[in-house]
């Protein structure tokens, strides 16, 4: 796919008992004879309507409804637990279920072709809407995140969901776990993955159901709900700074779509941009109760991050949309992190590296690549932009805390070990961390974290980035099925982590499962290619280059994707081949 200065947004996120057989003994018996055990159990699901009736704004300045019509699906006896995984990017994705036999969890495979991705289940939902005189105005399908927001149903259910908050859409995840909780529904709009229909001001009757192939999947009761909705139209300058208005309707998803407007309200990818801020989630639905924003800040899973975009581009879109709050996480109670906030002193006693668990960083191939004249939009000069991922598959926290000396400009960096109960049992110098004042970064850098290079044909550099220096934050779900992910980490963004400019110290946290986007198209975080020439590179995303930080393993470190330039001069091109599989810039 060949990518010009023109770039487009892309969107973007276990009360019941099996029965088992019974030994029958009786008098003058030498055997027992078994009943044959129940079929392995599942969760009671049922599609509900929270309201019989409501009102949907169109506006005239943007035209379109948004159909969250407050239908949600409920799970009774058992939580829905689906895991989603692929063995690696030249595999598809495959999809299990946590089933119960003889009261030991069991996983089910559900038929190949079932997901095609890790945004969640396709066409779930159908969606018909009819006029005053019934005739119909709508058909759709939209797909279904079971980690959208939720809530309780009944007041004896667990006090909070032990899964996600969101389904991931980097192009490069590995790994998911979705799930509605015991006792609690989730919403079925697709939210930012879905389009605002085009309904006049008037009054409709929308009908929502569930897809025959999931309601025999997972024996869901062919209960359609009904919702009686009003369209009305209303005008942006009318209610310019009442609640409802456009800025109610965005939701931050992310710099860390690459990491800059502040992420992934999680979006998909927010990355690291302006200040650490999420990038605008068009069309976001507002959040309800029950689901904490760690990873999403609207109803569904919100749309990924767009590909790096020009400076002045972002600067633009940032001033239209009113940034969300980005507040703490939860946990589920069996993965408990190590307290985040820095330690107030340096370590005492000998350094040293235990035999524990440690983190075991990777790196995702580049994606979202485009070709810029750099944010200032200079002219002569071509500038390679991308989004970049390095993830901790673990099975331990990659902790580091930076501390200054008074007066000095730089913190000496360390990082901690901790043991299976989580208690800190070592630690070891690790480099240094830096303030960054440029726009778009205004927090401190841990140094040497990652490095970006691209290679010539022959794997020689040829040029390499800038970026240096990383805050670290739990922008994206890499693989959330690996040993001790965290499904509920707390710094999903720079807000949460990073410190100010007189901060005396700062602790820097990846989570395990959750990776650290960047995209480059901040300052100094591009490749220049103004004299480099056409024909065929790779973009390396190396962790840990210097090998400072202590990990499970260093042999996997790396990650290439092809590219192929072209243009002339002040217009370069870039062509992007599919990564095995994974078909996505």
């Amino acid at each position: 796919m060949t990518r010009t200065r023109t770039t487009r947004l892309r969107r973007p996120l276990l009360a019941g008992t099996t029965a088992v057989a019974a030994m029958a003994v009786t008098a003058g018996l030498v055997a027992a004879t078994a009943e044959p055990a129940k079929a392995a159990t599942g969760p009671k699901l049922s599609l509900i309507a929270a309201t019989n009736s409501l009102t949907l704004t169109s506006w005239k300045e943007d035209p379109g409804v948004y159909l969250d019509l407050g239908t949600y699906l409920t799970a009774e006896g058992r939580p829905l637990e689906l895991k989603v995984t692929r063995t690696s990017y030249k595999d598809p994705v495959t999809i299990t279920q946590t089933v119960y036999e003889g009261g030991k969890t069991k996983a089910k495979t559900l038929p190949k072709g079932t997901v095609k991705d890790f945004s969640g289940l396709p066409g779930f939902a159908e969606v018909t809407v009819t006029d005053k005189a019934g005739k119909k105005v709508l058909s759709r399908t939209e797909d279904f995140c079971p980690n959208n927001a939720s809530g309780r149903v009944r007041p004896d259910a667990p006090a909070t969901s032990k899964y996600p908050e969101s389904c991931p859409t980097n192009p490069f995840t590995l790994g998911s776990v979705w799930g509605v909780e015991k006792g609690w529904a989730a919403n079925t709009y697709a939210g930012s993955y879905t389009e605002p229909a085009t309904l006049a001001p008037g009054t409709y009757t929308a009908k929502v159901s569930v897809a025959k192939k999931y309601r025999d999947l997972f024996g869901i009761a062919n209960k359609p709900a009904t919702v009686k909705v009003t369209v009305v139209e209303r005008s942006y300058e009318d209610d310019e700074g009442a609640a409802g208005a456009p800025a109610a309707r965005s939701a931050t998803a992310g710099e860390h779509a690459g990491h800059e407007t502040a992420q992934q309200a999680p979006a998909a990818h927010a990355g690291h941009g302006p200040g650490h801020a999420p990038t605008p989630a068009e069309a976001a639905a507002p959040a309800t109760s029950g689901a904490g924003p760690s990873y999403n800040v609207g109803h569904g899973p919100l749309k990924a991050a767009p590909p790096a975009l020009p400076w002045a581009l972002k600067k633009k879109q940032a001033a239209r949309s009113m940034p969300v709050g980005d507040k703490g996480g939860q946990t589920d109670g069996s993965r408990k992190a190590p307290a985040l906030q820095p330690l107030a002193k340096r370590p005492a006693g000998k350094p040293s590296v235990p035999d524990v668990p440690k983190p075991d960083l990777r790196s995702l191939p580049a994606y979202g690549i485009v070709v810029t004249d750099g944010e200032k939009d200079i002219p002569g000069k071509d500038y390679l932009a991308f989004s970049a991922n390095v993830w901790n598959a673990g099975p331990a926290q990659l902790v580091v805390d930076g501390f200054r000396s008074p007066g000095k400009a730089k913190m000496d960096a360390y990082q901690y070990f901790y043991d299976a109960k989580g208690k800190q049992v070592g630690y070891t110098p690790t480099g240094t961390m830096e303030w960054d004042p440029r726009p778009g970064h205004v927090h401190w850098h841990f140094t040497d974290f990652a490095s970006y290079r691209l290679l010539k044909a022959d794997k020689k550099e040829a040029v390499r980035s800038g970026k240096e220096a990383f805050c670290l934050a739990n922008t994206d779900a890499i693989d959330y099925t690996v040993k001790n992910a965290n499904w509920h980490p707390y710094n999903t963004d720079l807000a949460t982590a990073c410190g100010e400019e007189n901060s005396i110290s700062v602790r820097e946290v990846l989570d395990v499962g959750s990776g650290d986007t960047y995209s480059q198209d901040l300052p100094g975080q591009s490749f220049d290619i103004t004299d480099v020439p056409n024909g065929t590179y790779y973009i390396q995303v190396l962790a840990n280059p210097e090998k400072r930080l202590k990990e499970t393993s260093v042999d996997n470190n790396s990650a290439l994707r092809k590219i192929v330039l072209g243009g002339k001069p002040d217009a370069r091109t870039v062509t992007v081949p599919a990564h095995d599989l994974v078909n996505e810039n």
